[in-house]
């Protein structure tokens, strides 16, 4: 079998990983990954650098090498109509449509899609396309002194969320920010202004064939860049889950609740006529008051996909099969109990300057024989065991997975001490409860 992926982050690396495991991969990239490239180069496939949003080149690639099935799970390349233009061209594409993908690359539609399905689960918000409007929602969700939260409406690559508090002064500041955005015309050029909430976090990366859910563990992730969650948002710093599934704030009832809303917002999306296949990674808040959505997003997450996919014990080309086909099931999916932690190393540059390029060593039997694996992202090979950071992104993931937390965290954190060199940052406080 012929498969490919579309994209070249560490969630594509993870993805990846299981497909090569039974199949030849071939690989779109904008960037040749490592991991990636490796993986092609050991099943007999083939890479193409390009532009990951270039449908039309995408779908031709996968026709010239007789692709049986494509994973597409990057927002700006499904919000771009990849998927679209690969079932166009005749090639069965795991991943949403561009309509699909609206729940996550226009947030006033996911909005208005949660108010449809669960309207006690959205926050106090309101949407904003020009500057009267703006001061006018951050007045109104900022009445009786409440701290606000300014959402680019479009996607801004996970740094576009201002929060009162973090990043910005005041909500005399958010209104600037939010106008900001609307006059820059980048991002959707629109906003949607929230109440913030004070809560803990989760996601759940559910997988579906459109009809049919799987709900794996729920995971937590860091997405602030520094220790103590602070500094500027990121991508995701790192990740983990724990045995069970669940959290200490997180209990069986709470998470069964956010599986049904995210169920009823595939239901929603499949019965409007909009194709949604792959991965609809959620965030929620767990309040005093019951859960609030705090976005969905149409693919996996990255990091959690590293999570879900080090748990993962079967066939992923299998499941991706039955994902196009329309017979997915549980059983397809299994998954381990374990506990699992990613860890994203990243340039100091990473999320608070224009990057540069910072020249970094892994040793990957060192890794291994700490317990852990490493996965890379935004990072090119300049020669054996020696690399490059690309962009501005995050470089290169450890993750580790045992039965416990304790270990699970203990083996990244030492997997980085001894195999990985360089100038390279990352945080040192996750996974902690």
């Amino acid at each position: 079998m012929n498969t490919l992926i579309v994209g070249h982050g560490g969630r594509e690396a993870a993805l990846g990983t299981r497909m090569a495991a039974s199949s030849s991969l071939f690989a779109f990239m904008g960037h040749a990954n490592p991991t990636i490239s490796s993986l092609v180069e050991g099943t007999g496939g083939a890479v193409l650098i390009g532009d990951v949003c270039d449908g039309a080149s995408i779908a031709r690639f996968a026709v010239d090498h007789a692709i049986d099935v494509a994973m597409v799970s990057a927002d700006d390349p499904l919000a771009a109509g990849v998927v679209d233009a690969l079932s166009a061209a005749g090639v069965a594409a795991v991943g949403p449509t561009r309509a699909g993908a609206q729940i996550e690359w226009d947030k006033h539609f996911s909005r208005t899609v949660v108010t449809t399905i669960a309207p006690g689960a959205n926050p106090r918000w309101a949407h904003a396309s020009t500057v009267e409007e703006a001061r006018a929602a951050v007045e109104r969700v900022g009445a009786g002194g409440v701290d606000v939260v300014v959402k680019p409406v479009g996607l801004a690559g996970g740094k576009g969320v201002k929060v009162v508090g973090p990043h910005l002064a005041d909500n005399h500041e958010a209104t600037r920010y939010a106008c900001e955005v609307i006059g820059s015309g980048r991002h959707g050029g629109a906003v949607i202004v929230e109440e913030r909430i004070r809560a803990p976090e989760f996601t759940i990366q559910a997988m579906t064939d459109g009809r049919h859910t799987v709900f794996p563990p729920a995971t937590f992730d860091y997405p602030y860049r520094y220790d103590d969650d602070r500094g500027p948002g990121t991508g995701g710093m790192g990740s983990c889950t724990l045995p069970g599934g669940l959290f200490p704030f997180l209990d069986a009832a709470t998470y069964d609740q956010a599986c049904g809303i995210v169920a009823d917002a595939i239901g929603y999306l499949t019965a409007d006529g909009r194709s949604f296949t792959g991965c609809m990674n959620a965030g929620f808040f767990v309040t005093g008051d019951g859960l609030r959505v705090i976005e969905f997003n149409a693919r996996f997450g990255d990091p959690e996909a590293l999570n879900i996919m080090s748990l993962f014990d079967g066939d992923w080309t299998e499941v991706m099969e039955a994902m196009v086909s329309g017979t997915l099931h549980d059983g397809q999916v299994p998954l381990s109990r374990d506990a699992s932690v990613v860890v994203y190393l990243v340039s100091p540059e990473y999320a608070v300057a224009p990057g540069q390029a910072h020249e970094f060593t892994v040793d990957d039997e060192r890794i291994a024989g700490a317990g852990a694996s490493v996965l890379f992202s935004a990072a090119e090979r300049v020669g054996p065991g020696r690399f490059r950071t690309v962009g501005t992104s995050r470089a290169v993931a450890v993750v580790a997975r045992a039965p416990s937390l304790g270990p699970a965290r203990d083996a990244a954190y030492r997997a980085i001490g001894v195999g990985i060199g360089g100038d390279l940052q990352w945080r040192t406080d996750l996974a902690r409860f």
